[in-house]
Order: structure tokens, then sequence, then C-alpha cells
């Protein structure tokens, strides 16, 4: 039997698909399929799984609301405090930055991530606790200042974590840029920050966007950061689902957590992937 050039091509693209395909069908696919069953399930009397079927635990998702608003709220301002401090960053390594320079300032932003997250939010603890800078603040006679165990603590924590993932992307958009189009709009009398608003950030919103879409689905997760410094009194999702799981053992409970933040997460990537798209036009957006 002799195969067209066509089914050879497809032989050969599926031989090089199946080992990822399989990889991911093993080990996202199946224990997803695993959480959603878990999910419409009960709590055995010992804790764990019991077989059921039933919506209790999704009903039950009210009594989570405060993860659920600390997650839905802080993961987006988060996310946009990323993206204040790493515009000018990425703007400045892209732009402004000779090239000389630009591979080691961009070394510099990856750096941190050379250091466990846990190490670095073990620091900020000592920075933001009573030895740290409300001590400093004793000596100028501020007193009582409690920075740790805040809201603002856990900001500053995403801010500091999440920072390298939201300037690369921006940086990259930005390094694509047509130099051309800036020198252009000058020779016609724009002014820079009618450029800027004009050429600049139009061309660079595929990278905002991937850069808002990465750091917020991740944070959306995110368990470390508010349980170091947010000291239990900022509850994520991801908090209560270690909580749900390893502690009070309800998994049906947890299952359906975990679910409902997948959806999330989906229209999250959904919605940052329309509105790239409208704003971007026909020009390529890669959110995934």
């Amino acid at each position: 039997m002799t195969l067209t050039p066509d089914t050879k091509k497809r032989l050969v693209t599926a031989a090089l698909v199946a080992p990822a395909s399989a990889w991911l069908f093993v080990f996202l696919v199946l224990p997803f399929i695993a959480i959603v069953v878990f999910s419409f399930g009960e709590r055995a009397p010992e804790g764990g799984y019991q077989a059921a079927f039933t919506f209790a635990q999704f009903a039950n998702l009210g009594s989570r609301a405060a993860a659920f608003k600390n997650t839905l709220v802080l993961a987006p301002i988060g996310a946009f405090a990323c993206l204040l401090v790493a515009y000018p960053v990425a703007y400045y390594l892209a732009v402004k930055a000779s090239p000389r320079h630009r591979l080691l300032l961009v070394s510099l932003v990856v750096v941190p991530f050379w250091t466990s997250l846990l190490v670095r939010t073990y620091a900020w603890m000592y920075i933001l606790g009573a030895r740290g800078i409300p001590h400093l603040l004793e000596f100028v006679g501020i007193e009582n200042v409690r920075l740790l165990n805040t809201p603002g603590a856990v900001l500053l924590g995403i801010v500091y974590g999440y920072l390298p993932l939201m300037i690369m992307p921006i940086y990259v958009s930005l390094e694509k840029l047509d130099r051309r189009l800036l020198e252009a709009s000058a020779d016609l009398g724009a002014r820079p920050l009618s450029t800027f608003f004009g050429i600049t950030l139009p061309l660079s919103l595929p990278g905002v966007m991937t850069g808002v879409a990465l750091v917020t689905i991740l944070l959306l997760g995110e368990y470390l950061i508010p349980q170091l410094l947010g000291g239990g009194k900022v509850f994520f999702i991801g908090n209560a689902l270690v909580d749900l799981f390893l502690q009070s053992r309800n998994w049906p409970f947890g299952s359906a957590i975990a679910v409902t933040l997948v959806v999330v997460v989906v229209i999250v990537l959904l919605v940052a992937m329309r509105i790239a798209w409208r704003v971007a036009g026909t020009r390529q957006v890669d959110l995934v």
C-alpha cells in the first residue's frame, strides 16, 4: 500500500504530537475529570470522597464567599499594579536602553526567578514585620504601624513576585516595535506623549494583555503569598483549597471550588483574548 504525501505528513505530525497529547491527557485531563466527579459527590464520614450525585457542594460555595471576594478583587488589582510598574520598565528596556546594556538589564529582571518564591516571600515577612519597616518608623515618631498580615502586604508581595511575568511579554511586544513609526510621528510634529498613546501603546497592547492575563490567571490560584504575608487574615481560593483537601478532608467541596476556579480562569482568558483582538485588530495576539 502506497501512502500519499499528505497521508505521510499527517502520520508524521500525529507521531510528533502523540507524546505531548498523551502527557497532557494523563496529567491534565484525567485529573480534571476526577475533580469534576468528586465535585458531585459527598464527604465520607471519615473524610475524603463518597460516591453520590448532588449539587449540594456547588450550592454551598457561598460559605467561602470571603475567599472568592479576596481573590476576585485582589488578583485583578495586583495584576493592574504589576502593569503600572512593569510597563515603564519594559519601555525603558526595549526603547530607551542601549543595546550594549539591554541584555544585562533584562537578565537583572529575570534574576529573582532564580531564587525560590518561598525565600523571597519570607524576606518580605521580615521587612514588613515588627523588626523591619515598622521598627524604623518608630525612630521618627511613627508608632503602632502594622504592615504585615494586611491586604497591602499581600499586594506588595504579588507585585514583587509576579513583576517579571508582566515585564517580559510587554518587553517582547515593545522590542518588536518598528522604530521608523516613531521617527515618522516625530517628523510629522507629534509630541512624545501623542506618539506614545497613538503608536507605542496600541502596538504594545498584545503584550500588555498577555501579561495581564498570565498574572491574573496565576493569582487566581495563589496560595503562598496570602498565607505568609496575609497571615491567614487575607484568604485566597488557593488557601481555601488547601484547608478543604488537607485539613478538613472535604474533597467534594474542595473539588467544587476547584472546578469553579477553572471556569473563572477560562472566562478571564476568553475575555482577555476578546479584548486583545478587538483592540489590536488584525495583529497577532498570543495569550497562551
